[in-house]
């Protein structure tokens, strides 16, 4: 088994874990969990492979995948019952599966198109999208809206793994470069409440007033 599968296959556990962690929150049964471990699992990949035109996705050309969804939401059902601190974990565990997604989709992407600027984008995307379709259904703040660095984190493990394998690094080192900028970026934002400076203009007008305003003005 290759260092990419090995990544491949850890990222997608912990993105399911962390998938069925917030269905735990929201008090579901079964058949939730392991509908939210899929979606945070596989999300991102799957955006990955339709950006890159691989289809059928590789879920689909491989079910292995779905079912380590069902292990993990089904480990997760059985036993958040006992963790006081799941939200703790639960970002915790997709700081890792970020670290993780950021080098195999780069990687992904660096082999299908050769093109770095490519495997940046879609390094970020891997690593970011199935979080974000996670807090979409579980209603929860998306982490896109959260002050502390995330996006920024799944960058620099991108940019940290191509970097490493443009100067010729192997293949373990260029992966674990990038995979300890990610997590170190976000581990550091999560511990520390690292942040990015933020756009500060006056607070933009409600939709009506500015709507009011136009008006005045024609």
């Amino acid at each position: 088994m290759s260092l990419l599968t090995i990544l491949d296959y850890a990222g997608i556990a912990l993105f399911a874990a962390t998938g069925a962690l917030a269905a735990s929150r929201k008090q579901l049964d079964l058949v939730g969990f392991l509908f939210f471990a899929a979606v945070t699992g596989l999300g991102g990949g799957t955006l990955r492979d339709i950006i890159l035109g691989r289809t059928p996705v590789f879920w689909v050309l491989d079910p292995t995948y779905i079912l380590i969804c069902v292990i993990s939401g089904t480990f997760v059902f059985c036993t958040a019952h006992r963790v006081e601190w799941r939200f703790r974990l639960l970002i915790w565990l997709d700081a890792i599966g970020l670290a993780a997604y950021s080098v195999l989709g780069a990687a992904k992407g660096l082999a299908a198109t050769g093109s770095p600027t490519i495997a940046i984008v879609t390094g970020a995307l891997t690593a970011a999208f199935g979080g974000i379709l996670r807090d979409l259904l579980a209603n929860e703040p998306s982490v896109l809206l959260r002050p502390e660095i995330y996006i920024t984190a799944a960058l620099a493990g991108a940019c940290g793994f191509t970097a490493a394998n443009a100067l010729g690094l192997p293949l373990y080192a260029s992966s674990g470069l990038g995979a300890a900028l990610a997590f170190g970026l976000r581990g550091g934002a999560i511990h520390y409440g690292w942040t990015l400076p933020r756009y500060r203009p006056r607070p933009g007008r409600e939709q009506d007033e500015a709507m009011r305003g136009k008006k005045g003005k024609e």
